[in-house]
């Protein structure tokens, strides 16, 4: 592994770092998984079938991530719907040969052994498809931001399928949330995401009630 990559995860990295290793085994990896724990929060680890991605997350990358997580519980609070968040916890599946760390993720309702809702914020591209991993870990959406819109992808069986909107999530806003993904004024931003939610139910009750 990269000394200057390791290097980089122990402070602040400048930017975001990736190194690519081939013909790496699951063994190997669940080694690395287990060295590195919790010492390197800013590792990302994927693997997929051999090949070992491991990336260091910037400042920048970690206040996205950050702010869209609010932002997603804050509607998951206003709309009542139950959810467990498990943040950046690693997922695996040795009999697929698939791992990785989302940035964000979450389980609707109760909590369960692989995620609903996947999150990846995207500042720099990868070797690694982690849809292929994804694939194969079973998660029914995942969501990735990046240059300042979200792309939506729903597992169709084997592969995902691009998407308008949550499927899961049908009645959030995705334009109206990419908005308020504003890492430098958090709570600003927050706050006037759930201000919006909350006059939204309020107008929708009192069109029921009429």
């Amino acid at each position: 592994m990269s000394s200057q990559l390791l290097a980089s995860s122990v402070g602040q990295p400048i930017a975001e770092q990736r190194v690519v290793l081939e013909g790496v085994s699951w063994q190997q990896y669940e080694v690395l998984l287990a060295t590195l724990g919790d010492d390197f929060p800013n590792l990302r680890l994927s693997y997929l079938a051999g090949t070992l991605e491991i990336m260091t997350t910037s400042p920048e990358h970690e206040e996205l991530k950050k702010t869209i997580a609010m932002l997603i519980e804050a509607y998951f609070l206003e709309a009542g719907i139950r959810f467990h968040a498990i943040g950046s916890a690693t997922f695996r599946k040795v009999a697929r040969q698939r791992g990785l760390e989302p940035d964000e993720c979450y389980c609707l309702g109760q909590k369960q052994e692989f995620p609903d809702i996947a999150i990846e914020v995207i500042l720099t591209s990868g070797a690694i498809d982690k849809l292929e991993i994804y694939s194969g870990l079973g998660v029914r959406e995942v969501w990735f931001w990046e240059k300042g819109q979200f792309s939506i992808y729903c597992l169709r069986s084997s592969h995902y399928e691009q998407m308008t909107h949550s499927e899961l999530l049908p009645e959030l806003d995705i334009a109206l949330l990419a908005t308020h993904v504003r890492p430098a004024d958090q709570f600003s931003a927050v706050m006037e995401f759930r201000d919006i939610l909350r006059q939204r139910v309020g107008s929708d009750r009192t069109s029921q009630s009429d």
